[in-house]
C-alpha cells in the first residue's frame, strides 16, 4: 500500500524528540486511513468506463470506420462486452446500477446492428469502390512502421489511378443505387483520401526511396479521390435523391421502419403517427393562447397580427449582447428567488457568449447554447434583407423566452452539473434528456408566470409552435411525404418564421449532423418531464427543488429511467421501454 505523505523516513539518532512527534503523526494518519470507508466501485460502471475508453483506443487504429476490417474487429469487441455485462448479477445491483446495465446492453446491441447496416451497405456498394482494398493494405501496413516498398506502393497508386479514372468515366452510366447508396460511397472515398495522406505524411520525407518513388502517383491519386467524392455524393446522389426540390437542401429520409427503431432505442413508445397526432393536439392549445395574448394586445383572433408586432421589438445591431446579459440574469434570480432549482456560484461565472457567423447562420437563424451562448444577429456581411430578417427573427419576445432555454437553467446548467456528477453516463447522453429539459422549462417558467406581458406570452408561444412544427415535418420528411421546401414553407405560414429563419431550420434539420429524431426530441421530452413532474411533484411526493436537482445529477439519461430511478421501479434485464408519458397531458 502506498503510504501517505505523513509517513517520514526519520532517524531516531538524529532528532529523537522530533522522531517521537513524527511517529505519533504518523498513528494518527494510519487511525484516519482505517476509518475512512472504503467504497466500491460499482462492476457495471467500471465496464461503462472501460468500454469508453477501449472503443476511443480502438477507433484511433481502425481508421476506417467503414471497412470489413472495422465492422469485424468492432463486432468481436462488442460480443465480448455483452458476455462480461451478462456475467454480472443483475438482481444484486441499485435501481441506479440496474439503469447502468440496461443501458449499457441497450448500446451494445444498438452498435451490433449499426455494424451488421453498415456492413451490409458496404457489400452492396464495393463496385463503386473497387480500389478501396488497395488503399486499405497501405494503411493497414503503416501502423506498426513498416518499411515499404517504394516501388511497390507506387505501382499500387498507378493501379488505384487507373481504378479511379474508369469509376469516373463510367459514373454517369451507374444506376441501381439509391441516394443513400452513392453518398455512403462518397463517405468512404472521403475515408479513403484520408487514410492514404495518413500514409503519405508518415513517410514522406523521412524515407528516401518513398520520396523519390511516391510523390508524383500520391499527388495524382489524392486528386481523383477528391474528384470522385464530388461526384458520388454532389451528381450521382442528387440524381438519386427523391426529396430534393427547388430548396436544394440534401437529406436522408429513413422510411418508418428506421423511424420506429430509434424510437424504440431511445425509449418513446410511441409510433410516428402517434407523434405527429400529439404535435398536432399540443399545437392546437398554442393556438388558443396565442388568440388571447393577441387580443390582449388588441388585434383579437389574428395572433399573425400580434406576432409581426413583436417582431419590430428589437435593439439596434450591436446591442443585443447587452440584452442577452440582462436576461440570462433576470432568469437566474426567478429560479432562485422560487427555490426551483440549485444553481452553483460557479455555474453562473462560467457562462461565456459569442457571436454566430453569416454562414453559422444559414443553419442556427436564432441562438444556440451550452457551455456558451451563441447569438445570432446581423452581421455586416448579409445583405439588407438577411439583416432585416435577422433583427426579426431575433427580437425581444423571442429572446426573453430563450435565453434561459440555453443557459441557466437549461443547458448550460445541465451541462454543468452532468460533468461533476455522474459523468461516465454521458455514453447515455440523449437529446430527449438535453433538449427534454430545456424544453420543460420553457413550459414550466409558462405555468409559473415568467412571461408577465401579452408581447412575452406570444414570443414564448411562438417557440413552444415552433417544437410543434419540428415534430410534424422532421417526422413527415423521414416518412417520404413532404420534401424541404414543403417543411420550409410550414414553418413560415403555420408557425409565423421568417423565410430565412425558415430555411436555416430545415437546413439544421436534415444536413446539420443531428439525427433524425433530435427535432421531436424537444417537445417529446419536455412532456417526458412535464408528466414525471405531475407524478413526483403534483403529488407531493419530492419538491421541485430535489426533483430538478436529483435529475441533473442523475446525468443526461432516458427520461423514463430517471423515472425508474426515482421511483424505486422494479427492473429486469430485458426491460422495453413502456411508459405512455403523453397519454394523460394532451390538452
Amino acid at each position: 500500500m502506498k503510504m501517505p505523505a505523513c509517513f517520514i523516513n526519520f532517524s531516531v539518532d538524529s532528532n529523537p524528540s522530533l522522531y517521537m512527534k513524527t511517529l505519533f503523526v504518523s498513528l494518527m494518519c494510519l487511525c484516519l486511513l482505517r476509518a475512512v470507508p472504503v467504497v466500491a466501485e460499482s462492476p457495471v460502471t467500471a465496464l461503462i468506463q472501460r468500454v469508453d475508453a477501449d472503443v476511443n483506443g480502438l477507433n484511433r487504429v481502425y481508421i476506417f470506420r467503414n471497412s470489413p476490417e472495422y465492422f469485424n474487429r468492432m463486432g468481436i469487441y462488442y460480443n465480448d462486452v455483452l458476455k462480461e455485462l451478462q456475467r454480472i448479477n443483475f438482481k444484486s445491483l441499485s435501481v441506479g446500477e440496474q439503469v447502468d446495465y440496461i443501458l449499457l446492453q441497450r448500446n451494445i446491441r444498438h452498435e451490433l446492428g449499426n455494424l451488421q447496416t453498415n456492413a451490409n451497405l458496404y457489400t452492396q456498394i464495393k463496385p463503386l469502390i473497387p480500389f478501396a482494398d488497395d488503399i486499405m493494405a497501405l494503411q493497414i501496413k503503416r501502423r506498426r512502421g513498416d518499411k515499404p516498398d517504394a516501388q511497390q506502393v507506387a505501382a499500387t497508386l498507378g493501379k488505384v489511378q487507373t481504378s479511379l479514372q474508369t469509376a469516373l468515366a463510367a459514373s454517369d452510366k451507374q444506376s441501381g443505387y439509391n441516394a443513400v447508396a452513392y453518398r455512403k460511397a462518397a463517405e468512404v472515398v472521403n475515408e479513403l483520401e484520408k487514410g492514404l495522406e495518413n500514409v503519405y505524411d508518415f513517410y514522406y520525407g523521412y524515407d528516401p526511396q518513398f520520396s523519390w518513388w511516391v510523390k508524383e502517383p500520391y499527388r495524382k491519386v489524392d486528386s481523383l479521390l477528391a474528384r470522385y467524392s464530388d461526384q458520388l455524393d454532389n451528381v450521382l446522389a442528387d440524381k438519386a435523391d427523391k426529396s430534393l426540390d427547388v430548396s436544394g437542401i440534401k437529406g436522408t429520409p429513413i422510411g418508418k421502419d428506421a423511424l420506429e427503431e430509434l424510437l424504440q432505442f431511445e425509449m418513446i413508445p410511441y409510433a410516428p403517427e402517434d407523434l405527429v397526432a400529439i404535435a398536432n393536439k399540443e399545437f392546437a392549445w398554442c393556438d388558443a393562447e396565442m388568440k388571447k395574448a393577441a387580443a390582449e394586445m388588441g388585434y383579437g383572433n389574428d395572433w399573425k397580427k400580434a406576432l409581426e408586432k413583436i417582431k419590430e421589438n428589437h435593439v439596434a445591431p450591436g446591442d443585443q449582447p447587452a440584452l442577452i446579459n440582462r436576461l440570462a440574469n433576470e432568469a437566474i434570480r426567478y429560479v432562485e428567488d422560487r427555490h426551483l432549482v440549485t444553481i452553483p456560484e460557479l455555474a453562473k461565472e462560467s457562462w461565456r457568449m459569442y457571436m454566430l457567423t453569416k454562414e453559422q447562420q444559414r443553419f442556427a437563424p436564432f441562438f444556440l447554447g451550452g457551455p456558451s451562448i451563441l447569438i445570432a444577429y446581423p452581421t455586416i456581411d448579409m445583405d439588407e434583407a438577411s439583416k432585416e430578417m435577422s433583427l426579426r427573427s431575433n427580437n425581444y419576445g423571442f429572446a426573453h423566452a430563450t435565453v434561459f432555454h440555453e443557459l441557466i437553467p437549461g443547458h448550460n446548467l445541465q451541462g454543468y452539473m452532468n460533468q461533476r456528477y455522474k459523468s461516465y453516463r454521458q455514453e447515455f447522453s440523449t437529446p430527449f434528456s438535453v433538449e427534454g429539459w430545456a424544453l420543460y422549462w420553457e413550459m414550466l417558467l409558462w405555468d409559473k408566470g415568467f412571461h408577465a406581458t401579452p408581447e412575452e406570452k406570444v414570443g414564448a408561444l411562438f417557440w413552444r409552435m415552433h417544437r410543434c412544427a419540428r415534430i410534424i415535418f422532421s417526422l413527415n420528411y423521414h416518412l417520404g411525404k413532404w420534401t424541404p421546401q414543403q417543411c420550409i414553407d410550414f414553418l413560415v405560414e403555420r408557425v409565423g418564421h421568417e423565410r430565412f429563419s425558415a430555411e436555416s431550420e430545415v437546413r439544421r434539420s436534415f444536413t446539420g449532423g443531428y439525427g433524425p429524431l433530435y427535432q421531436i426530441a424537444y417537445m417529446m421530452g419536455g412532456l417526458q418531464l412535464r408528466a414525471l413532474h405531475k407524478e413526483m411533484v403534483d403529488s407531493g411526493k419530492m419538491t421541485e427543488l430535489a426533483f430538478h436537482d436529483t435529475f441533473l445529477q442523475e446525468g443526461p439519461i432516458p427520461i423514463e429511467m430517471y423515472r425508474a430511478i426515482i421511483m424505486k421501479q422494479p427492473l429486469s434485464p430485458d426491460y422495453k421501454s413502456q411508459w405512455r408519458f403523453a397519454d394523460h397531458l394532451i390538452k
